[in-house]
């Protein structure tokens, strides 16, 4: 492998924002329908706690930024892939690593680079001189939380070499094909595209991440308690472990058993269904959008501490796991409209199922 492929190491990069409280508290909800499940399956309770912890620890690293540390959380629950898109020097990098510092799991570390190579990515075939055969050198591809720093820089190929990984959770390389460790979480930063040697993301690969986030620049407190305590320490030096990879695969499975009712349902394909019809909408959602807003809204439903979901937890996950799959008129551009303004038009136009079990009324 080159030098630009890494694995995230403790003290590789400054940390970028100060310490906090987490965002849950400490009590978890009372609900008790999933703690009797099949085994392999944790509880609500645990569910809730261990969300606190890894909330907390991440915190340590990203201060002032709760919500966007929650929908990292419903990201790995849900079993998607987040990206974080801001300007540079925000905390991009820093929310990626401490997320995957704060898993006892395998971790890796990809550069993205206009001269990456798509076999750097996935890993490549070596000739062996003395077994005579080619034996496969596993890619950075191949652990379970892969940090992808800055991945609009690589070129489109390269860029569409984590498609079928992100998609099947698997890698074809010569005709084999090897299969992923679960859980498995893609986590990529990107700049913005009107930032110099930044390509767009094809509209295949920006389907394939579940959620997108933006950190914005902290408040000032924050940003004087960032001064104040990290100026000459990084962070993510002293950062542990606060769960391992089995726990959070079954947390996953507890996610999978949350209750969604057919009102509810029909609601989500509903507000996808919208996206495709909307006028300043040149492309919507696709069903694999449709699909994910729907695992998204079990992880929130779970994390509040519910084993059913209700409208509200569609509400809360639907601009970051819906607005960066559609792709806007040029009359909705000229407008001024941004993808963000389009959804929220949606969420108040599209009728919420009322009086049904496991909704909300509004």
């Amino acid at each position: 492998m080159t030098s630009r492929i890494q694995s995230a190491t403790p003290g590789e990069q400054q940390g970028e924002q100060a310490t906090g409280q987490a965002p849950y508290p400490t009590a978890a909800g009372t609900v008790s329908g999933l703690q009797n499940g099949r085994a392999g399956r944790a509880s609500l309770d645990e569910l809730h706690e261990t969300a606190r912890r890894i909330a907390a620890n991440v915190e340590r690293v990203l201060v002032g930024k709760p919500d966007v540390i929650r929908i990292a959380l419903v990201t790995l629950l849900a079993e998607g892939h987040l990206l974080v898109e801001d300007v540079p020097g925000v905390g991009k990098t820093s929310l990626a690593k401490a997320l995957a510092r704060s898993i006892d799991c395998t971790v890796s570390r990809i550069q993205f680079t206009p001269d990456l190579l798509p076999s750097d990515v996935t890993g490549v075939s070596i000739y062996n001189r003395q077994s005579g055969d080619f034996e496969f050198r596993p890619g950075p591809v191949f652990a379970n939380i892969v940090v992808g720093d800055e991945i609009n820089r690589a070129s489109p190929k390269t860029q569409s070499a984590l498609l079928e990984c992100m998609e099947e959770h698997q890698v074809t390389v010569d005709t084999s094909t090897y299969h992923l460790e679960e859980p498995f979480m893609v986590i990529a930063t990107q700049n913005p595209i009107e930032m110099e040697g930044t390509y767009a993301l094809p509209e295949a690969q920006r389907d394939r991440f579940t959620a997108r986030v933006s950190i914005g620049y902290p408040d000032q407190q924050a940003e004087l308690a960032m001064v104040d305590e990290h100026a000459g320490h990084n962070p993510l030096a002293d950062l542990e472990p606060v769960s391992d990879r089995e726990s959070v695969q079954r947390l996953i499975e507890t996610v999978r058993s949350v209750h969604m009712s057919p009102e509810v349902r029909r609601y989500a394909v509903d507000l996808v269904s919208a996206t495709r019809q909307a006028p300043e909408i040149r492309l919507g959602a696709s069903p694999r959008a449709t699909l994910q807003l729907v695992r998204a809204a079990r992880a929130q439903a779970a994390l509040s501490g519910r084993e059913f979901v209700v409208p509200d937890d569609l509400h809360t996950v639907a601009i970051p796991v819906l607005a960066h799959r559609m792709v806007l008129t040029t009359e909705a551009h000229a407008a001024r409209r941004s993808a963000t303004d389009v959804v929220r038009a949606i969420l108040h136009r599209v009728p919420v199922p009322q009086g049904s079990s496991g909704t909300n009324h509004r």
